[in-house]
């Protein structure tokens, strides 16, 4: 299952290998900032972000050592977090 995974997403990383360094920054930067301001669906936005983060986790997973593991895994988590926040806001005190 690994390898079909990795041939389906090698059209989409040699395309992104092909941007500059700085735009996939600046592309979670966005739609991370878009999804705090929109009021109602900006969780979708986050949720995209949480899904792409998670993807490029899965397909470097075999190359990363635990302490990078970790960290990606804890940042993924605190995207899914915002995004659940987002998407069920408190209302009242």
């Amino acid at each position: 299952m690994r390898e079909s995974i990795e041939q389906a997403s090698l059209p989409a990383i040699k395309a992104m290998s092909a941007w500059p360094k700085w735009m996939p920054f600046i592309l979670i930067l966005g739609l991370m900032v878009a999804g705090v301001l929109i009021p109602t669906y900006g969780w979708i936005l986050i949720a995209l972000v949480a899904v792409f983060l998670t993807w490029l986790l899965y397909l470097s997973w075999p190359r990363l050592t635990g302490a990078e593991r970790l960290m990606r895994f804890a940042v993924i988590a605190i995207v899914i977090v915002a995004a659940v926040t987002r998407a069920n806001p408190r209302t009242g005190a």
